[in-house]
């Protein structure tokens, strides 16, 4: 969870607002979008304009309308420099997900933008998910899991690219449902706690790529050929007697035309085919421990990180199942740069540091992390996190000095998100949130 104060003057009281939105048929809505295409703007300093669904304040923003304004009716929003775009009102409904679309202007280079939001009667700003990147002219559409009831408002902030302009359109709001959607990959939800950078299926995102398997979910970034994270359910239903497969092998899911990194592609780089979602975390089928070997929950990790360090963490996990447990688990890297070490019959080990391997193809990442959420078993997971909840959270070095001692490596939920930019248990409460993301985990370690 991030949190920012960022105050805005509104352009119209906030009560005309009100008024406006809470009529009858907006509040029979399910879904709202704004479509830019009413209101008049057409100079970039701040200014509040009055469009289909109430005030926004464009700040560094205005409505384009010219030849070289991507957008999907009469006009978009065109933020420059800084520019944010925000609501003058507060949505009473909540939201479940928010969509908007997006493109480079013209033909300008490449800039980011965030999504935020503000619950009524709190100063803080919340950012949900991470930067979204517009590197496309055409408009290309990103998904936002928000997940929070009650009363709030949202801000599009351009955060990357200077004078490089971008355009958004088509802002989509769908209301909070109490009821969460039934799962697309079986009966666990491997994202119950959470899309931690606002994944999605999408060719289109291809450094935040949503891939759905029965056996975990994960985020791929095509041009690092790893994951960014990796998000699995763990209880006993997931454990049994299948064998180790070791049938490491390419994913053919991935996108027509993605380079596919392979069984051989970690030969002779003195890194091992380090698992995110563990092979013995699923021994319930021989499928599901196949699934494990899939080249897009590797990364290239120190030998000695690998077999003793998160191994013993990962064998302490399933004690924590076998004493009436389930857990939520998110694993992901970051940075560049870690150290392995190459082992040849009869020679000395020769320690390598390298920043990629497989011709560039794939990154080595310098940092990798982990965040573990235990809970009794039970129904109703999101519900039963609270401040006495075990989280365990932990950051380590990809290097091959280390030892089997993971419990010195534990760090705070909040820490991980500062480093790595995302947003983890983003669907527990933001009040939960607060409370259990600040603490260090000062339990047992076997």
């Amino acid at each position: 969870m991030y949190t920012s104060t960022f105050p805005r003057a509104l352009g119209i009281p906030l009560l005309l607002a009100l008024t406006g939105w809470l009529s009858p048929t907006a509040r029979a809505q399910t879904t709202t979008t704004e479509s830019f295409d009413s209101g008049t703007k057409t100079t970039y300093p701040a200014a509040s304009v009055t469009l289909g669904t109430g005030s926004w304040t464009l700040d560094d923003a205005l409505l384009g309308a010219d030849a070289q304004d991507h957008k999907a009716g009469a006009q978009a929003v065109r933020l420059q420099q800084r520019g944010t775009l925000t609501m003058d009102f507060f949505l009473p409904d909540g939201a479940s997900t928010v969509t908007v679309q997006h493109a480079a202007y013209g033909t300008d280079p490449t800039a980011a933008f965030e999504l935020w939001y503000q619950t009524q009667g709190c100063a803080d700003w919340v950012r949900v998910g991470q930067p979204v990147v517009a590197t496309g002219y055409a408009l290309q559409t990103a998904s936002f899991p928000v997940g929070v009831p009650g009363a709030l408002r949202f801000q599009l902030r351009k955060v990357s690219g200077g004078a490089a302009r971008l355009n958004l359109d088509n802002f989509t709001v769908a209301a909070y449902s109490a009821t969460p959607p039934p799962s697309t990959v079986g009966d666990d939800q491997h994202l119950t706690m959470g899309n931690p950078s606002g994944a999605v299926a999408d060719v289109n995102q291809p450094t935040n790529y949503l891939m759905e398997k029965p056996q975990y979910a994960l985020s791929y970034h095509r041009d690092q050929g790893k994951p960014n994270w990796v998000s699995w359910y763990l209880a006993p239903k997931w454990v049994g007697s299948a064998a180790r497969q070791n049938d490491f092998r390419a994913d053919n899911t991935l996108p027509a035309g993605w380079y596919q990194v392979s069984n051989g592609s970690y030969s002779g780089s003195g890194f091992d085919r380090g698992h995110n979602c563990p092979s013995a975390d699923r021994t319930s089928t021989v499928a599901d421990n196949s699934a494990t070997f899939l080249m897009t929950n590797m990364i290239p990790q120190s030998p000695t990180n690998n077999q003793q360090t998160w191994a013993t963490l990962e064998n302490y996990g399933r004690t924590l199942i076998d004493a009436g447990n389930e857990l939520y688990i998110i694993m992901g890297s970051y940075g560049k740069g870690g150290n392995g070490v190459i082992r040849a019959n009869g020679q000395p080990d020769r320690p390598v540091y390298a920043e990629t391997i497989d011709q560039g193809r794939i990154q080595v990442p310098k940092r990798i992390w982990k965040v573990i959420v235990v809970l009794p078993q039970g129904t109703n997971d999101i519900s039963r996190v609270n401040a006495s909840t075990r989280i365990i959270a932990i950051d380590t070095p990809n290097d091959n000095g280390m030892t089997s001692n993971w419990g010195q490596y534990r760090t705070t939920v909040d820490a991980i998100e500062a480093a790595t930019g995302l947003d983890l248990l983003s669907a527990l409460p933001v009040s939960v949130q607060q409370v259990v993301e600040a603490q260090v985990d000062n339990g047992p370690t076997n």
